[in-house]
């Protein structure tokens, strides 16, 4: 049986897709727990800004914008072989995976530590280690609640973009249609994040809210126009590897 789907190159490449989705978006909600400075780590001074009254904004940013870039990019290309449900069965399985991450982190937070290993790192300037794990993988429950909803929701708003771009524009213009729906799922999932992690479960003010959703929202955007390339060079890659014949199938089947 096993035999029979590795060679079926349709079924081989979904899963291959499906790794690099679940993998990627879990992984960004667990380092997500860093705030850093863009400006700093490519060593420029911050920039500093003022938006709907509020002052000395600067690019900081959740270290896990490193890793979603990678998720719009299976999603699209997902999108584009596999339809809607393709996506869809995806979303939810990685949600479901999402949640189990962190009830096991919760579940490990719990555990009673070993004496010996809460000063192991005490010479390092850790003098408990128990804390510092629980700082690291015990996110606030406002914000795991938050980052999954607004998965769901950008995810099922890209989906249905991207399809209805596609139905105008048929096989032409890749970018349009995997750009354009990244960006607008993108804004809706940022505001979303912060107004459910931080206007509900800190009661920010709405200007604030506003304003942070869309500092992160500008760096989505531009990180979104300069992937677009990645998105032809990957489709290439795939049509070489499916062939012609199979790859102009899948994506008039994944239109239906």
């Amino acid at each position: 049986m096993i035999h029979q789907i590795l060679k079926d190159k349709s079924v081989k490449l979904y899963i291959i897709l499906a790794g690099l989705f679940s993998t990627n978006a879990i992984v960004a909600e667990f380092i997500g727990g860093k705030i850093f400075s863009l400006e700093k780590t490519i060593g420029i001074e911050p920039i500093t800004f003022s938006m709907f009254g509020e002052q000395g904004l600067s690019f900081n940013l959740t270290a896990g914008v490193l890793l979603w870039p990678v998720v719009f990019i299976m999603t699209d290309i997902i999108n584009e072989y596999y339809g809607m449900k393709g996506v869809q069965f995806l979303s939810y399985l990685t949600v479901a995976l999402i949640s189990l991450s962190f009830f096991a982190a919760y579940g490990a937070i719990h555990l009673t530590p070993a004496d010996w290993w809460v000063g192991v790192n005490a010479k390092k300037g850790i003098p408990d280690t128990q804390k510092a794990y629980t700082q690291i993988f015990g996110q606030g429950m406002w914000i795991i609640v938050a980052s999954i909803i607004a998965f769901l929701v950008g995810q099922v708003l890209d989906v249905f973009i991207f399809h209805k771009i596609k139905e105008r524009t048929g096989e032409k213009m890749i970018w349009l249609r995997a750009t354009g729906s990244t960006l607008i799922s993108q804004l809706i999932d940022s505001l979303i994040v912060i107004t459910i992690a931080f206007k509900l479960g800190q009661d920010w003010s709405w200007p604030k809210v506003i304003a942070i959703a869309l500092v992160g929202y500008f760096y989505k955007f531009f990180v979104a126009i300069l992937i677009t390339p990645v998105i032809y060079l990957v489709h290439a890659w795939i049509e070489k590897y499916l062939g012609h014949h199979l790859a102009s199938e899948m994506k008039k089947s994944a239109l239906r």
